[in-house]
């Protein structure tokens, strides 16, 4: 399978198990589902994405608390398969998760310690001073396996007979303690730019930047926002968020020329040339690295 036909499938059952659509009568046009509000602009946008998409049949609309679910899952399938065909190396061994906390990943496994001890102590003082809310729950998270070399034999031309060299590297399966997996990627899932629900993804990159013991894993967002004066809101900046990836880049882009807004595309080639946000077909050739 090609990457592109993995997008198409991708595409397929969002748009078959997500989208859900809605007669807007003054218009006489679809609205989807993602468009809640006036903004005509974002509606105008958002039908034409769908618009390059309705060659798939709709099934029956989800309620619109299961669409973040759904939303998450599909983009949970598509990263894995996308990771299997950039990444074809059968030693590695990969875990994929929607809703799993971090502290089974080795760099923040000092994060169960921390919140016990917390928990056990009675000085406020303490509790005060340590806080609360250690343990987060990413959408989406990526893991790797350390290295079986009784598998690959990967290392024994390089290292021989030197039981020094190389003691306490996380890669392999012999010196991680408990044989953890690393987060390589955490992925924040939102299906729409609204208020400040962003601040949530924001505010999570930031607590895993600063309690990694080791390797920083790839932090990221996907989203189906429509108006790039929404996306603007998380993709430009840096420190905390890698890059932001949506949905449906290219169909994007088409739509904005299409209704011819300026001031949309002014800002969408601001975050393109900036390289804050890419396509979601991206995302697997990122977190290849």
């Amino acid at each position: 399978m090609s990457l592109g036909k993995l997008r198409q499938d991708y595409h397929r059952q969002l748009y078959e198990q997500v989208f859900s659509t809605s007669l807007n009568c003054q218009r006489s046009s679809n609205s989807p589902g993602f468009t809640a509000g006036t903004n005509r602009t974002r509606s105008d946008i958002a039908g034409g994405i769908v618009r390059r998409l309705e060659s798939f049949d709709a099934s029956i609309p989800l309620l619109d608390r299961s669409v973040g679910t759904e939303f998450r899952k599909l983009t949970a399938s598509f990263i894995e398969g996308g990771i299997q065909l950039v990444r074809r190396e059968r030693h590695v061994k990969w875990v994929y998760s929607t809703g799993s906390s971090i502290p089974q990943f080795g760099q923040y496994s000092h994060l169960q310690d921390l919140e016990r001890f917390e928990k056990m102590s009675l000085d406020p003082r303490l509790q005060s001073v340590l806080g609360d809310g250690y343990i987060l729950w990413p959408d989406i998270i990526i893991g790797r396996m350390p290295v079986d070399e009784g598998e690959t034999g990967s290392f024994r031309e390089i290292l021989e007979h030197d039981v020094r060299s190389a003691g306490k590297t996380t890669l392999k399966e012999s010196d991680a303690v408990g044989a953890r997996p690393l987060l390589h990627a955490s992925v924040s899932c939102n299906w729409t730019i609204q208020g400040k629900h962003f601040q949530g993804s924001r505010s999570e990159a930031m607590n895993i930047v600063r309690d990694a013991l080791g390797r920083l894993p790839h932090i990221a967002v996907v989203t189906a926002e429509p108006l790039p004066t929404r996306l603007a809101a998380i993709a430009l900046g840096t420190g905390d968020v890698d890059c932001v990836y949506h949905f449906a880049l290219h169909e994007l882009r088409a739509a904005i020329e299409e209704i011819d807004n300026e001031d949309q595309m002014d800002m969408l080639k601001i975050m393109l040339e900036g390289k804050r946000l890419r396509d979601i077909s991206d995302l697997p050739f990122d977190l290849a690295t």
